[in-house]
């Protein structure tokens, strides 16, 4: 980054306008027009008419469209909001190889039994 790239960031963090709070606000709007769409379908849920079949339709289509819009921000803001979780090498004792095995119990063993058969051998 340089320098002058870094004091305009710098400025619009200080102000508040950084590219990310933007996509968060313009999101965090859509999802939540998206909800009014389906709340005022059910408040005029009760004056039925066949012109309600098409207006139906345009509010689900309208609907669909900004949750669309909303999933579109989330996805190109979730890296900065959420970071990747880095991969985790498993090792054993001492970074020698994990060791894995299979314990086979008889069912007639007691607990304090099971528990011995399965310390490892030294």
């Amino acid at each position: 980054m340089t320098k002058r790239t870094r004091e305009i960031a710098e400025v619009a963090a200080a102000q508040g306008i950084t590219p990310l709070e933007v996509m968060m606000s313009t999101m965090m709007a859509l999802y939540k027009e998206a909800g009014n769409c389906s709340r005022d379908h059910h408040d005029h849920g009760d004056k039925a008419s066949e012109h309600d079949d098409g207006h139906d339709a345009m509010i689900s289509e309208n609907r669909i469209k900004l949750l669309n819009m909303a999933a579109t921000i989330a996805r190109h803001a979730a890296p900065y909001v959420h970071p990747r979780l880095s991969a985790i090498e498993h090792t054993g004792k001492d970074g020698a190889p994990l060791q894995s095995g299979v314990l086979v119990v008889p069912s007639a063993m007691s607990m304090d039994e099971w528990e011995q058969a399965a310390q490892p051998k030294h």
